[in-house]
């Protein structure tokens, strides 16, 4: 029987990718959208779900569950990038930043898991960030908001295990998305303190974006953590210095971390 996979955010970027390709590998698949009338040529079903509306959440598990019978895989994967010196970044866009990548993901875990418990039976992958392994100049925002859903996870697992519900993280590194497109950014203000390292930095990042991996390589992620047993609690997929980067911050001393990430970032 094939596997029913609900993926938040499923219109575009990875979150497409990953849809796309399970389909392909003959899944079931749901992906989500505020706006789901604008992705009629989709490949697979798109739903209507805003990961801040717990309505919208609940009515679309709803939906899969009356249609199907059962949900095998949730794909946490609707997130909002931001930039800016978290000095100049309004407390309520911070909020909306958490709602988006903490709060929301988490809402989405407590719509399926009833339904998963019931199973005796389920999995759920949360699309994080190899930013939320350390906090980065002028994302500090995103890298603590992707960081806490990594630690979320790995409480998680804990707790879910006499369900037999599993729960991993997939870190991504750059990949070509529209996510700069779509980020928040702290806008660049004459006056400010941080115009020019904030301008460098973010035209460092947005360069990055651009030359990206192939947003593919996440979807075989998926697909290879699907067809196992007994998932890791973490992953990494990159570009092999952004993963890399990972083991340095656990192996070197921290100013030293510290100097290479300003030396990287022009700072």
């Amino acid at each position: 029987m094939s596997k029913v996979i609900l993926i938040t955010g499923g219109s575009s970027g990875i979150g497409k990718s990953i849809g796309e390709f399970l389909t392909e590998n003959g899944f079931i698949v749901y992906g989500t959208s505020r706006n789901p009338q604008n992705y009629t040529e989709s490949k697979f079903s798109i739903l209507r779900l805003d990961v801040k509306n717990t309505d919208s959440i609940q009515e679309a598990v709803k939906i899969i569950i009356e249609k199907e019978g059962r949900l095998d895989v949730l794909v946490n994967n609707a997130g909002a990038g931001i930039t800016g010196a978290i000095e100049e970044i309004p407390e309520a866009d911070i909020k909306a930043n958490f709602d988006t990548n903490f709060f929301g993901p988490i809402n989405v875990i407590k719509a399926v898991l009833p339904h998963m418990r019931s199973q005796r039976a389920g999995l759920i992958i949360n699309i994080t960030s190899i930013a939320g392994y350390m906090g980065l100049p002028y994302r500090g925002i995103y890298s603590a908001s992707k960081g806490a859903l990594e630690l979320l996870t790995e409480a998680f697992r804990m707790e879910l295990k006499d369900f037999n519900i599993t729960m991993t993280n997939i870190a991504p590194g750059d990949f070509a998305t529209n996510i700069a497109a779509g980020r928040y950014h702290a806008p660049l203000l004459e006056e400010s303190p941080y115009k020019k390292p904030y301008g460098n930095t973010l035209r460092l990042m947005n360069a990055h974006v651009t030359s990206g991996s192939d947003p593919i390589l996440m979807a075989k992620a998926v697909l290879k953590v699907i067809h196992t047993k007994n998932p890791k609690v973490h992953y990494k997929v990159g570009e092999f210095m952004q993963k890399f980067s990972i083991v340095l911050k656990r192996i070197l001393p921290d100013k030293v971390y510290e100097k290479m990430l300003m030396n990287h970032y022009k700072l």
